[in-house]
């Protein structure tokens, strides 16, 4: 189940499901700690004596953003009880609080008695044990607590602050279902405290004649007096003041950079989205986190909730596009810290800097030492460094980073060699499936060792730098021998060395666009062309929903064994890199439309709130695995930057063709 409307402000992310469910709670980091674990938190509506949560099927749901923010816009209609419900949820950015705003409308006239409840079924640094729930008279809140993470919930109708009721209790325990089966009559039992695997409903009353505001709040802290001091903060200043200038934040952060005003208005709109979605994502200290959706779990028994080094850089990449250079610098710090002393970024990290979970193996079959890593998660970072200092020139920025990071990077990639070959030696590809010698990983440590020799000539390492750059055209020779293969026309995307001798992988894989991606070879090199024509004749996915898959045969949330017409499940990245390839070789304003339209396929396939999943069903257009997936939004955000640029190259040149004529 996608998440459609995530919010934050860098420590605390909250996300919606498509039924208004709150279900991710992550803090103090993004993607560290969840403590929901995805179960649904629900949101509940008693009026006249019956009782419906927003979840339940008498509802009609529309779940958007406010334009341009992070606030979201929530439209609820329920025909039998004669309400319709507007509501608007955010994170403060000044402070960690999750503020909803409820504003009921009363269809049938008459005054009436509408009571509102707040479920909240946590999860507390991720588990069910030891977790405390306690109703606070002084605060007229429920607190929820374990360790150094408290959070306290409290709501108001305007006139009375605080809630009118509440009622704490054990979930999950015995086949116990919840607390929350104790507001269905409208009242709850008022048990002030539960400790273990627990859950707490909280209530506020309001009589509407024709409409009426109410509102709830969570705040988060590391202890009782850090809550405390938020709820007074929202109580002295009031939760509408807080609303708009959330509103107002968002609204000057997405258009501050170099917005491509030259875009057609839902392309530009969508991509104020994207950029929106992005920073939900991104942790204040640097992470860049893959996606935070728990649903993924039922699948894989882990998450997405990690920084992969790969993903973060073409993340920052396309943030640098977009002109937000000091989200990227911290993310780039985050990397300085993390990198290990060798050289090399390990599969992931935790928001918090340490090793995340893995599933690449330290030994191969022979008990020998593998090194369990993809080589194109350092050499990215370099190149995406490369393109950050490209745009800013921040030369003491790079000073920070150059012998923490740069230096054992491009040491490592200049000596990470297979003898047989002189290409990058052994190791995971991009979609971490496979091991061998890959050519989006050649591309990116091509691109990385030539970004590396740049800044070492900068601080005067001549050595270094001489070195880089010889061992990036070595390799750049070494690949055009071979991973071309001629009789294919065409470039492999892996081979492996077994015994000496060379063995060829034929699949067709969308990763073969980093070799223009990367810039490795020139736009109008023919093999470049041939293999970039076979892919999306390989690739295109011929169903009504269409798209670009990741490679023939995927089988990650495979939906069809008819591989010719459905080699994959279409890949929103993939096929944005199809959109990239057509704005490299357009040599016209004319031929930039088709760009648009892969753009605007994004678009339609997108959640109504404009969330994009990692991929989506071949035949429903439904999102499949996570969403949103943050290299979806970023890849989006580059191909939207490359076409402004590329817009106004064009431009420029027939401006400069009319004056000469």
């Amino acid at each position: 189940m996608p998440r459609d409307i995530p919010i934050c402000n860098g420590n605390l992310l909250v996300a919606f499901d498509d039924r208004y469910n709150l279900r991710e709670l992550f803090y103090p980091y993004v993607g560290q700690y969840n403590h929901t674990m995805g179960y649904p938190c629900r949101f509940g509506v008693w009026c006249d004596g019956q009782m419906s949560w927003v979840c339940d099927d008498g509802w009609e749901r529309q779940l958007r953003y406010e334009e341009d923010t992070l606030v979201t816009e929530v439209h609820l209609l329920h025909q039998g009880m004669g309400l319709r419900l507007i509501c608007q949820d955010c994170v403060d950015c000044n402070a960690d609080i999750l503020l909803r705003r409820v504003e009921i409308h009363n269809l049938l006239g008459g005054e009436r008695d509408v009571r509102l409840f707040w479920h909240h079924d946590l999860n507390i640094s991720g588990s069910r044990e030891g977790d405390t729930a306690y109703y606070d008279p002084i605060h007229r809140a429920i607190l929820h607590y374990k360790g150094r993470h408290w959070f306290l919930i409290s709501g108001t109708n305007g006139r009375d602050w605080g809630l009118s009721s509440y009622a704490v209790g054990i979930i999950g325990h015995h086949k116990a279902q919840g607390t929350w089966r104790d507001a269905e009559d409208g009242s709850l039992s008022r048990n002030p405290i539960a400790q273990g695997s627990v859950d707490s409903v909280g209530r506020v009353m309001v009589r509407v004649a024709d409409k009426a505001v109410v509102y709830s709040w969570i705040c988060a802290g590391r202890d009782l007096a850090e809550v405390s001091r938020l709820d007074h903060e929202i109580r002295e200043i009031g939760p509408e003041t807080i609303l708009q200038r959330v509103r107002t934040y968002w609204h000057f952060w997405v258009t501050k950079g170099d917005t491509p005003f030259e875009m057609p208005d839902d392309i530009l709109r969508f991509y104020h989205r994207c950029l929106l979605v992005l920073r939900t994502q991104i942790d204040n200290r640097g992470a860049i986190i893959a996606a935070n959706d728990s649903d993924v779990l039922q699948y894989s028994r882990d998450s997405y909730s990690y920084m992969w080094p790969r993903d973060g850089a073409l993340v920052a990449y396309a943030m640098d596009l977009a002109g937000y250079h000091e989200t990227t610098r911290r993310f780039f710090t985050f990397c300085s810290q993390i990198i290990d002393p060798k050289g090399y970024f390990w599969h992931k990290y935790n928001p918090d800097g340490s090793v995340g979970s893995s599933w690449h193996p330290w030994a191969d079959r022979t008990g020998h030492l593998q090194l369990p890593i993809q080589e194109d998660e350092t050499a990215l970072v370099l190149f995406a460094l490369g393109e950050h200092f490209d745009r800013l020139c921040d030369v003491d920025y790079l000073r920070t980073v150059y012998r923490d990071m740069i230096q054992p990077a491009a040491d490592f990639l200049a000596a990470f060699r297979d003898p047989h070959t002189g290409l990058p030696d052994m190791c995971w590809d991009l979609w971490e499936e496979r091991r061998g010698i890959h050519t989006f990983t050649v591309a990116s440590v091509w691109a990385g060792l030539l970004a590396a020799s740049r800044f070492a000539g900068i601080f005067g390492d001549k050595e270094r730098a001489r070195r880089y750059r010889r061992v990036a055209e070595e390799i750049h020779e070494a690949a055009l021998r071979y991973l071309y293969c001629a009789s294919q026309n065409r470039f492999l995307r892996t081979i492996r060395v077994e015994e000496g001798q060379i063995v060829p992988d034929l699949t067709m894989d969308a990763s073969l666009a980093g070799l223009f991606l990367f810039r490795f070879l020139a736009p109008d090199d023919p093999r470049l062309i041939s293999t970039m024509e076979q892919l999306e004749a390989k690739l295109q996915v011929r169903t009504e929903v269409g798209g670009i898959a990741r490679y023939e045969g995927d089988y990650y949330y495979r939906c069809s064994d008819d591989i010719a017409s459905v080699p994959g499940n279409p890949w929103f990245l993939c096929t944005l890199w199809l959109a990239q390839w057509r704005i490299v070789r357009a040599q016209s304003l004319g031929e930039l439309q088709e760009a648009e339209s892969l753009l605007r396929w994004c678009i339609r396939h997108a959640l109504p709130s404009g969330i994009m999943a990692e991929q989506i069903h071949p035949f429903t257009g439904a999102p499949l695995s996570v969403s949103p997936l943050t290299w979806s939004h970023a890849t989006f955000i580059s191909t939207v930057c490359q076409l402004r640029d590329k817009y106004r190259q064009l431009l420029h040149q027939e401006d400069r063709i009319g004056v000469a004529a």
